[in-house]
Formats: C-alpha cells, sequence, structure tokens
C-alpha cells in the first residue's frame, strides 16, 4: 500500500484514503449488521430456541437491517435536566476510538492503513478513551441510575485494562516489537497461542470484559430494571453505543488473530491458501467463540467480576511475564 501512494500525487492519496476508510466503515457495519443475526442464530441453536427464522426474508436476512431502519425512525429524546452538549457529545465519544483503532490492524500482509512502529501501544491507548465516552453518557444523563452504571462501566474497564496489558506483555518481550506485523511475522513457525497459552487465556478473558459482553456485561445490566449508562438513551442515540461495542468485537477478535493465531500465516502444509482466508478463518472462529461464552456462562456479580481480575488474573499475567523473561534470558 505504501509503494502504490508513493506512486501518485498527494491529492490522489487523499482520495484513496477516503476511499479505503468508507470501504472499510461498509465492511465493519456489515459485520456489526450480520454479526447481530449470526449471533441471535447461533445462541438460538446452543439454547435450543429460534433465532430469527419467520421474518426477514429468507434465513432472516433482513432481520437487522429492519432494526437498523426502527432505530432510525424511532424518536429521539433528551431529558430536560440533561446536559444538552454532553448528552449529544457522548455517544459520539464512545463509538469514534472503536473505529480508530482498525487504522492500524493488519488484515494481512498488505491491507494495513497505518503501519506504525508502536501499533499494539496505539491501539492500547485510543480503545481506553471509550470509557470517557460511557461515563459522560452516565453523567450527561442527570440520573444517579446512569451515573452509578456509568461509574461501574469505568471501574470494569479500567480493572481489567490492566490485566489485559500485562498479557501482552509476554508476546512483546518475545518479539521484540510493538509493531503489529513485526509479531505477525514471530510467528511464522509457532504461533504464540502454543508459547503464550497462559496469556491467551489471561487476554481472552479480559477482552470479553473490555467487551461489556456476558458474563461481564454489568455496565449494561439488562437483567435488571434500568439499563445502566445509557438508561436516558433512545433510537439511534442509544446504536450508537451498542455499535461501539460490535465494532470492538471486530477489533477484539482482529487484534487476538493478529497477537496469538499467527495472523495471515497458514498451517503448516495449507500454506497454498491465501493469507486473507486464513485470516478471516481465525477470526471468524474468535468471534465464534465470543458468541459461545454468551450463550453458555451466567453473569457474574460486581465482588465476583473485581476479585476475577484483581486477585486472579492480575497476578497469573505479572507471574507470565516473569516466565516469559526468565526463559528468554535463559535460553534466548
Amino acid at each position: 500500500m505504501e509503494q502504490l501512494l508513493n506512486s501518485v500525487p498527494s491529492w490522489t492519496n487523499v482520495a484513496i484514503f477516503f476511499g479505503l476508510g468508507a470501504a472499510l466503515l461498509l465492511m465493519v457495519l456489515a459485520f456489526v449488521t450480520y454479526g447481530i443475526l449470526a449471533e441471535r442464530k447461533v445462541m438460538g441453536f446452543m439454547q435450543g430456541r429460534y433465532g430469527p427464522n419467520q421474518v426477514g426474508g429468507r434465513w432472516g436476512l433482513l432481520q437487522t437491517v429492519a432494526d437498523v431502519l426502527k432505530l432510525l425512525l424511532k424518536e429521539d429524546t433528551i431529558p430536560k435536566a440533561a446536559d444538552r452538549p454532553l448528552f449529544i457529545l457522548a455517544p459520539i465519544l464512545a463509538f469514534a476510538p472503536a473505529f480508530m483503532v482498525l487504522a492500524v490492524l493488519p488484515f494481512t500482509d498488505a491491507f494495513q492503513f497505518a503501519d506504525i512502529g508502536v501499533g499494539l501501544l496505539y491501539y492500547i491507548a485510543v480503545s481506553g478513551l471509550t470509557t470517557i465516552g460511557v461515563v459522560t453518557g452516565g453523567w450527561a444523563s442527570n440520573n444517579k441510575y446512569a451515573l452509578i452504571g456509568g461509574m461501574r462501566a469505568a471501574a470494569q474497564m479500567i480493572s481489567y485494562e490492566i490485566p489485559l496489558v500485562m498479557s501482552v506483555l509476554g508476546v512483546v518481550l518475545l518479539t521484540g516489537s510493538l509493531n503489529l506485523n513485526d509479531i505477525v511475522e514471530a510467528q511464522k513457525n509457532v504461533w504464540y497461542i502454543f508459547t503464550q497459552p497462559v496469556a491467551f487465556i489471561v487476554f481472552l478473558i479480559a477482552a470479553v470484559s473490555e467487551l461489556n459482553r456476558t458474563p461481564f456485561d454489568l455496565p449494561e445490566a439488562e437483567s435488571e430494571l434500568v439499563a445502566g449508562f445509557h438508561v436516558e438513551y433512545s433510537g439511534f442515540r442509544w446504536a450508537f453505543f451498542m455499535l461501539a461495542e460490535y465494532v470492538y468485537l471486530f477489533a477484539m477478535a482482529a487484534l487476538t488473530t493478529i497477537l496469538f493465531l499467527g495472523g495471515w500465516h497458514p498451517v503448516m502444509f495449507l500454506g497454498f491458501i491465501p493469507g486473507p482466508v486464513w485470516f478471516a478463518l481465525k477470526f471468524s472462529v474468535v468471534v465464534f467463540v465470543l458468541i459461545w461464552f454468551r450463550a453458555t456462562f451466567p453473569r457474574l456479580r460486581a465482588d465476583q467480576l473485581m476479585e476475577l481480575g484483581w486477585k486472579v488474573l492480575f497476578p497469573v499475567a505479572l507471574a507470565n511475564i516473569f516466565v516469559t523473561a526468565l526463559v528468554k534470558e535463559l535460553f534466548f
């Protein structure tokens, strides 16, 4: 991609970037639309009930399209006592970082928007900004239940951000780089899921919590009478919070594929299959596992959530860093 951009005038580069950005946005929106449908179908199968099968055309393919239209047409209300500017801004603050992190993810060896030397650090830093949008939405609603939901979300995200970051430090130690392309290339022979299995487990659990998905979906609290930080939102503003969750699902599944599953590298003797196909297959497996978690596990209590993060994942991730550094020092 860099060679292509260097060979054309600067104004053409801008047009290419806008075109690629629009294409990526459409790809992500298509994933969100039919990822939700796939989640309904898979969960319906696992829980012994029907997913969307009576409406939405063949196989329910238009069901989520109808949901989007419903949200677009739904009345948009803003509480009188709400902080209006912040109330309007909060969904954008929650969604924008989810799309920004996609810029550094290498989907193949030739398709990446920005190959920066600290791509992993950029992902971690930008993804944390979503917490600001969640807390802002709870605060601006001028509703004590929304505020408590926003504070609960902030506590959860901060608590699990630490073991999430610490789990990838073992990968960084083995690779010697924060560049995501370097991390993929270092797995050309052996994927890090085999050399860093403990880090992979900690990362996956912390990632589920960062995504606010079952069994860690306490900030939304959908089984309660109020819906947490977005209780006062309706219509497409509410949809922006949900859109951010599923865009992060896309991004986190891609990051898991890059960090632990070798990215686009094939399995041994199956090298004749193109790299993008391998990436898509691994990515799909990760998404399926995340849906599987949601269909299987019950929600944790708030105290159990914090105990798991601070008393289990944190020390395990710390021990993994120590062991990885020791093994590398002694044998490499």
